[in-house]
């Protein structure tokens, strides 16, 4: 039989055999079989081996007989409770029973098995294997009580701290309890008040004998008695209150507004309640603060505005003044009159482009939006863009083969690739590179705090290789009346117009630049389905002057320009009826509607506006046809003219004799 491998001392086996060979015969067999021995001389050196550690003894019986075994037996009555030392004694075979002095010493050594010699190596070795299995055991069994009594020194340290602790905890609850600036509570099932904490009365001013027992609805805020019943109501069903708002009145009178956090735990609602009356009041001065920044900022802007818009003016008004008192002079030659008459119309025309640029920066204008493409478009104006920038600028353009359309006013498209190339120019001083790129991209980055946008749009990039723009001019670069340009050389408008024009489509622009190395202006528009394009061709009309007769119902509420507008009709041919608002133009069409070919009409007036009367007359008079004219209409811009002719504001003779002529055709046509 193998025995098992030992690695502790304990495990060893201790031989003491002292006559002849027995102790090397059997330390042979054993440690054949895997056990660890060790021989001892006699009987002491055994006692000493027993104290160190050891798995068993095996001993011969006359060694037992001829030495002295009182401190081995007395070593063996010190035993701890757990250990039974086992031996092995080799005995004499014999006849009769052993002297009493033997047998009195196998029996004190207690837990003894006797082997009677001769006995073979494999007894031997189960002998051996058996007594160490059972020291084993013995050894699990110390271990176990070893466990035990730490176990049980633990539970008594517990037992003589716990009081300790909880009496630390006890404190720790109630010094947290007493100082939080939080109003601590708990309240039953029926949301009375059972326990508070000294913050009540700080916050409230109420005493503890105030609030416990009672409900708070006496402390509420009546606007807030019903939503916080229903908030005692989700309580109540196990979920959670955060940052719940209420108002509680305090002894003054003055209500304090609370936050309030709350849990429900075994029928009791335990809450924390935060006074955030002065932080409500921290965020409302803050927002005031906020809305005055802004409204200064405004305020700013607006100077900013009308200061450029004053100067402007000035500056084409004296054109006009001083052309109107030169054709004033007697005996005034043909050759100045004609050109003091260009000089103003010129200066009108100026004038218009000025209110037009602030229109567009102001998102303002009303847009005749077309599906055209943009590759086209770009191509087309090149040639212009050359002329404007003057032969010393090179111009490359980066355009694809196919076609990118966008749904777009067309011409204030044109108008803004002219700004942009203007304002290029002038980054270059005449002369330089100029880069035009179109492109088709996936989406929209991200722009002036704006989020991305996944869309496709078609991007129009102009790059230059002027001197660049400094980091905190392009923050304002789209600012009307902004501009970086000595004075005299622009008046700040081009790239608002880009700006507005960009926005009021639907896209955007982007500037993107570095002193010293140029500029890039990108200016992105939604892409547009070509299927939405228009087969039809528009039917150019003719440049009639003579009204020939014509009736034209003139609603305008400005008197000087209802009078000016009847009589330049009246030169015209037509006959005319100024009225001078929607009311009244309705009720001469009750009392005739069939004296009037046509309805001409102002945008903006008071009451019902221009695009609000054609609706009503599209309604009440089928196929009387409505012409609308506006320099500026929010209405317009924001929902378009609902079908209706839209002639600008200032508009020239000709061009409102044409629109009315366009337009009074379809009135004979229903008559």
């Amino acid at each position: 039989m193998t025995l098992p491998k030992p690695e502790l001392t304990e495990e060893r086996v201790l031989i003491l055999a002292p006559r002849g060979r027995d102790a090397q015969v059997v330390e042979l067999v054993l440690r054949k079989e895997g056990a660890s021995t060790r021989a001892c001389a006699h009987i002491a050196e055994l006692q000493s081996c027993v104290e160190e550690g050891g798995g068993a003894a095996l001993i011969t019986e006359e060694a037992l007989a001829e030495g002295d075994v009182t401190v081995l037996l007395e070593t063996l009555e010190r035993q701890r409770p757990w250990s039974d030392f086992p031996f092995i004694v080799l005995a004499t075979k014999r006849v009769g029973p052993r002297p009493t002095n033997a047998a009195r010493v196998l029996e004190r050594l207690g837990n003894v098995v006797l082997l009677e010699r001769p006995i073979n190596a494999e007894t031997l070795s189960s002998a051996v294997s058996s007594a160490l299995r059972g020291r084993r055991r013995q050894y699990q069994a110390r271990r176990q009580l070893q466990e035990l009594e730490r176990s049980r020194e633990y539970l008594r340290i517990l037992n003589e701290t716990l009081e300790q602790r909880v009496e630390e905890r006890t404190r720790e609850r109630d010094r947290i309890w007493h100082v939080s600036r939080d109003m601590l509570g708990v309240a039953n099932a029926e949301g009375v008040w059972v326990s508070i904490n000294p913050a009540w009365h700080r916050v409230l001013d109420w005493y503890y004998d105030e609030i416990v027992g009672r409900t708070s609805e006496w402390l509420e805020h009546p606007d807030d008695v019903e939503k916080t019943r229903a908030e005692i109501a989700k309580l109540s069903t196990g979920q959670e209150t955060l940052a719940f708002e209420n108002r509680f009145r305090a002894r003054d009178g003055l209500y304090r507004n609370l936050s309030w956090t709350g849990v429900h735990v075994e029928g009791l609602f335990y809450c924390v309640a935060r006074d955030i009356t002065e932080e409500k009041a921290r965020t409302a001065a803050l927002a005031q603060a906020e809305e005055a920044l802004r409204q200064a900022q405004k305020l700013e802007a607006v100077g900013q505005l009308t200061g450029g818009v004053a100067h402007d003016f000035n500056n084409l008004l004296t054109v006009i003044k001083s052309s109107t008192d030169l054709l004033k002079r007697p005996n005034l030659a043909e050759e100045r009159r004609v050109r003091y008459v260009g000089a103003i119309s010129d200066t009108v025309d100026r004038a218009a482009k000025l209110t037009g640029q602030l229109l567009a920066f102001a998102r303002r204008q009303a847009l005749r939006p077309e599906i055209f493409d943009a590759t086209r478009s770009v191509a087309a104006i090149g040639e212009m863009i050359g002329t404007l920038t003057g032969s010393r600028v090179e111009i490359e353009m980066h355009v694809p083969e196919e076609p990118c359309y966008i749904n777009a006013d067309a011409s204030q498209f044109d108008t803004a690739l002219v700004n942009m190339a203007v304002n290029a120019r002038d980054a270059m001083n005449g002369e330089g590179r100029l880069i035009i790129t179109v492109a088709v991209v996936p989406e929209l980055p991200r722009l002036r705090a704006h989020p991305a946008r996944t869309r496709t749009y078609v991007a129009v990039s102009l790059t230059d290789s002027g001197h660049g723009i400094a980091p905190e001019a392009c923050d304002r670069i789209f600012e009307p009346f902004f501009t970086t340009k000595g004075v005299g050389h622009g008046t700040g408008l081009g790239l608002s117009q880009v700006f507005g024009f960009a926005k009021q489509s639907g896209g955007e622009i982007m500037v993107e630049s570095e002193l010293g190395k140029g500029a890039t202006f990108t200016l992105y528009l939604p892409r547009a389905e070509p299927s939405a394009l228009s087969e039809e061709t528009p039917v150019q009309p003719e440049d009639a002057m003579d009204g020939d007769g014509t009736c034209v119902l003139v609603v305008e509420d400005n008197r000087d320009v209802g009078n000016f507008s009847t009589q330049t009709l009246e030169e015209l041919g037509y006959s005319t009826r100024w009225v001078g608002n929607a009311e009244e133009a309705l009720a001469q069409l009750a009392e005739n509607p069939k004296a009037y070919d046509v309805v001409f009409s102002d945008v903006v007036m008071p009451g019902m506006n221009g695009v609000e009367l054609g609706q009503e007359i599209r309604r009440l008079h089928p196929g009387l046809p409505v012409v609308l004219t506006s320099g500026y209409s929010h209405v317009l811009a924001r929902e378009g003219t609902h079908g209706f002719e839209l002639l600008q504001k200032p508009y020239s003779v000709e061009a409102l004799s044409r629109a009315l002529r366009n337009a009074a055709p379809r009135r004979r046509r229903f008559a």
